[in-house]
């Protein structure tokens, strides 16, 4: 029988904003100040866009990180500024999105630039585009972590 220190999450407890992922793990949105009443995500949104970022990470050994938010007015100065701050940076990809700008910027660390190069990070944001376009946001970033993956290979 397996045991850990770590007690047995019950999904039904976790708060507003959170899931239990199929590996076990818990996801869960960070809500900066009352600008929302409610998670912009769904809890299905959010489970699509965490299986994505492990199947794209487990399989190129490349950690994806996303973002959405304000970047400020020069965004890639902002995308910049924040990958810097991702876990793994040297070894990772950041699609940062600022949506009151509606821009999408994609950095890679150093240790992966020649993988993550310019023209796959290119391949991500068009493939992303679309469904962005249509309103459906993770749904764009969901297709650009899945043809960066595939484009990434190992």
């Amino acid at each position: 029988m397996a045991s850990s220190k770590w007690p047995a999450v019950v999904e039904a407890d976790l708060p507003h904003g959170y899931a239990l992922t199929s590996s076990g793990r818990v996801s869960g949105v960070h809500e900066a100040g009352d600008v929302f009443k409610e998670a912009p995500f769904s809890d299905e949104e959010r489970l699509a866009m965490d299986n994505a970022l492990t199947e794209a990470t487990r399989a190129t050994k490349v950690r994806f990180n996303i973002y959405v938010g304000d970047l400020g007015a020069d965004t890639a100065a902002g995308a910049d500024a924040l990958f810097a701050t991702t876990p793994e940076a040297a070894r990772s990809v950041l699609i940062a999105v600022s949506p009151n700008e509606k821009a999408i910027e994609v950095r890679s660390g150093h240790d992966v630039a020649d993988r993550a190069n310019d023209r796959v990070c290119q391949l991500g944001v068009t493939a992303a585009l679309s469904s962005i376009r249509q309103g459906e946001l993770i749904d764009g970033l969901i297709s650009a972590v899945r043809v960066m993956a595939a484009a990434i290979g190992r």
